[in-house]
């Protein structure tokens, strides 16, 4: 068990349970209200002397599954702090001092043995948590390998339908591996694939196209008239597997407000190679558009920064 006791504590709960109780009745009393679940009790010889009693008590305890009884007893041993009971025996002053010695010590190795526990305790969640998050590495990794293959494999494909088709299949897994909240289904008509995602608590539009030529300020044009019937906080995320004209982002780079960033082939490329996150390559994006104006931050420039 992660919360073994050790043979100190084990030999210190003997004493103190030996010493704050003179009268076995008393001590029965006590471990029936500590333990009140614990059948082993009614076996003990209780007409045997009180530290057979205990001794029996704790070691059959410490063998067998009654090690959580254990804890519990120590914990109860250690809350006591009143030894007057004791003073009424014989020579009571002396013995009151040594039971509260005995929990006393009890109390130190415990709080020492509590503290062991939960240093390993904690390095035990941190050794599963790395773990976790390490297999998920390699699961994000083994995933975008298998996108990636696909993507290449449309590279050469001239059939206009099939590779916004497949285009539109790969961006919904990739959102999704990366845990972008998709709030309407990717869809596509001919060459352009259509959807809606949440970055960081805002709300995106998607726009992407597959065409020979790069995407034009007209083009971006479809994509700003979208976002203007939507709320203000609502941006867009325009995908040119052939990049941009340098007019149109110019054109939406110098409007008042900027409202739309732009990621090119190169740009998916890198996220499906691994070279950097989906999220990331969107987050520097945004802030590259929020702080200069310019709506288009290649992914190399990011790399190389």
């Amino acid at each position: 068990m992660s919360q073994r006791i050790s043979p100190a504590a084990i030999n210190a709960l003997k004493e103190a349970l030996c010493s704050v109780y003179w009268y076995k009745k008393e001590l029965r009393s006590f471990l029936s209200n500590a333990l009140p679940n614990v059948s082993l009790l009614g076996k003990l010889n209780w007409d045997d002397y009180k530290r057979n009693i205990v001794t029996s008590l704790v070691e059959t305890l410490a063998r067998t599954d009654g090690h959580k009884h254990l804890l519990v007893l120590i914990e109860e041993v250690c809350r006591i702090e009143d030894f007057s009971h004791i003073e009424q025996v014989e020579d009571g002053k002396r013995k009151a001092a040594a039971a509260s010695k005995a929990v006393i010590s009890l109390r130190k190795l415990w709080l020492n043995h509590s503290d062991v526990i939960a240093s390993r305790e904690r390095a035990e969640a941190a050794r599963v948590a790395s773990g976790a998050r390490l297999r998920k590495n390699d699961e994000v990794a083994t995933r975008l390998g298998d996108l990636n293959k696909r993507f290449m494999a449309l590279v050469t494909s001239t059939d206009p339908h099939r590779r916004g088709y497949e285009l539109e299949i790969i961006l919904r897994d990739l959102f999704e591996l990366f845990d972008l909240d998709s709030k309407a289904s990717f869809k596509i008509e001919g060459d352009q694939v259509d959807g809606a995602f949440v970055f960081e608590s805002t709300d995106y539009l998607l726009e992407a196209r597959w065409r020979a030529a790069a995407a034009d300020a007209n083009d971006l044009d479809g994509l700003a008239g979208k976002l203007q019937r939507r709320l203000d906080n609502t941006l867009g995320l325009f995908i040119s597997m052939n990049g941009f004209s340098d007019g149109a982002i110019t054109a939406h780079s110098g409007m008042g407000r900027r409202t739309i960033i732009l990621m090119a082939g190169a740009d998916l490329v890198a996220v499906l190679e691994g070279h950097l996150t989906l999220p990331a390559l969107l987050g520097r994006k945004r802030r590259h558009a929020a702080h200069t104006g310019q709506i288009f931050l290649p992914a190399a420039e990011i790399l190389r920064s």
